[in-house]
């Protein structure tokens, strides 16, 4: 339980395209400065508001950015900026210093990631991403396996779960999440909803099939999760979020079995670490064909949104960022260390005027 901090509602506006949606925000008095002494910012996707969003500091107080993209999803840090998977594409954002300081307000940013490049996927549902051996893994859900971007194929893929039989597009098991070892050497973990070789089989039994394999194997670690994602070694520990119930877990590598570290008021989805914290996406489910069924809906009326710091030793909420407004789902956290005020630029690209939320001016008011 959070205890003795002050909830400070921030207030702030970022102009895009035609339609006007509110962004409203609170958090955790003292976030501002647990950013500084953990000296980061945060970015983090949703891909239900097609934005990328990103969390810093300025002048003692948070800074948000807002930046359009497709169903953005996945993101990995790389030697020279961020990879970011959006709808039919994984883009590259090259980290600028340089430029960042002549974006407005001039002064105001120590980093800048922007769009340079694609590589067309297609429709895969590129899920999480990872800077891996020198190059980039990607989860390719819809074909239920990991592969990697290479030219001038959509994708090449690398492994897939022993249980699937073939790569035929068709989200069997859902894959979505990828450890890799702390050296980065190699994939390590991937989570998965459901252990089946049907299409859409793994939604029989979502709320409590699924599980953690160990890539090097093909060995099912855990079972019996609900709708687990973003497994990461850290520390030489094991993490995974236990989204349905709302859980961060530790999981024993030998063993499989696992504890409950905190347990958030929401769905747990996307998880980055740095220093004793955890820092982890929370959404609000939606009673829908995909969350209907969950543990979580019997909390569904006190849910959050937004990104919760959690301590790894004591289990305890150590800051917060809930959305009020405006974004109802976070997909990928991911902290961005020695930076203080990053900001994203996007490909500006004309907007898909079917796309509603490539259309809508995302902001919050002043």
């Amino acid at each position: 339980m959070f205890h003795g901090m002050e909830a400070l509602c921030v207030m702030h506006k970022q102009a895009y395209f035609s339609k006007m949606v509110e962004i409203r925000e609170i958090h955790s008095g003292n976030l501002p400065q647990l950013l500084e002494e953990l000296n980061c910012s945060l970015v983090i996707t949703t891909y239900q508001a097609g934005q990328v969003i990103t969390i810093g500091r300025n002048n003692q107080e948070l800074s948000f950015g807002f930046c359009s993209f497709p169903q953005p999803m996945g993101m990995a840090r790389t030697p020279s900026g961020l990879v970011l998977a959006s709808k039919h594409e994984v883009w590259t954002l090259n980290g600028q210093r340089e430029l960042a300081a002549a974006i407005e307000p001039a002064g105001t940013h120590d980093i800048a990631f922007l769009a340079r490049s694609c590589h067309v996927t297609g429709p895969v549902m590129s899920h999480e991403l990872a800077w891996c051996g020198g190059g980039l893994v990607m989860v390719n859900t819809l074909c239920n396996c990991l592969a990697v971007l290479e030219a001038p194929w959509s994708f090449k893929p690398i492994w897939k779960p022993p249980f699937i039989s073939d790569n035929i597009p068709s989200d069997r098991c859902h894959l979505n999440g990828l450890a890799i070892t702390e050296d980065e050497s190699a994939p390590a973990y991937v989570t998965m909803h459901g252990i089946s070789d049907i299409e859409n089989g793994w939604r029989e039994n979502k709320a409590t099939g699924g599980a953690v394999l160990e890539i090097s194997n093909g060995r099912i670690l855990t079972e019996g999760l609900s709708m687990p994602h973003s497994p990461r070694l850290y520390q030489g520990e094991l993490y995974a979020l236990n989204s349905g119930k709302g859980e961060l877990i530790r999981i024993d590598r030998d063993s499989g079995e696992y504890e409950v570290v905190a347990q958030l008021p929401g769905f747990t989805r996307g998880l980055d670490l740095i220093g004793n914290i955890a820092v982890v996406g929370l959404s609000r489910i939606r009673e829908s064909a995909v969350f209907g069924g969950l543990p979580l809906q019997e909390r569904q009326e006190d849910l959050r949104c937004g990104v919760a710091l959690v301590d790894l030793k004591r289990g305890e909420l150590q800051g917060y960022c809930w959305f009020e407004s405006g974004v109802e789902e976070i997909f990928s956290v991911l902290v961005l260390p020695g930076f203080c005020n990053p900001n994203v630029i996007g490909p500006n690209s004309k907007a898909d005027e079917s796309d509603e939320a490539s259309q809508t001016i995302w902001y919050t008011p002043s």
